[in-house]
């Protein structure tokens, strides 16, 4: 079992951004980040759990925590996949924001078995924060 823990930051939003990602596997643990000159928060929490499942080499079993409920929320209630379906319309009838990010996300969920975990931001959770950190030092780069 793989843990991923994720988050994304954004000053100013649009605006520099940036994501962290630590993956744990038996004790060995890898960090992750990166960011861009002119993004979203939805799209650095987006980037960070792609990136997180991205670099793993092979099919996995995930445990992913994260702080946003626009990522989860997407997946879990089935949101993306409807999103998806309808040609990224979503039931409003207003497009899908990120679907070129939400395609890949979803293309690594039919890789990996990934069960989410919300995680309440900004409280003290030490791998949430550290990847709260990780992204915030990102989104300074720019």
């Amino acid at each position: 079992m793989v843990s991923i823990f994720t988050d994304g930051a954004c000053s100013g939003n649009p605006g520099p951004g940036g994501w962290g990602a630590i993956l744990r596997y038996h004790g060995t643990e890898r960090e992750l980040s990166g960011g861009a000159a002119q993004t979203t928060n939805n799209r650095m929490e987006l980037t960070a759990a792609i990136e997180a499942l991205s670099a793993l080499k092979r099919p996995c079993s995930v445990v992913l925590y994260s702080d946003s409920k626009y990522l989860i929320d997407a997946v879990e209630k089935g949101w993306a996949k409807g999103w998806r379906a309808r040609g990224w319309v979503k039931a409003d009838k207003k497009p899908a924001l990120n679907s070129d990010l939400w395609e890949r996300l979803l293309g690594l969920l039919e890789i990996h078995e990934v069960r989410f975990v919300w995680v309440k931001g900004h409280n003290e959770h030490p791998e949430n924060e550290r990847c709260d950190r990780m992204a915030v030092a990102e989104s300074k780069k720019f």
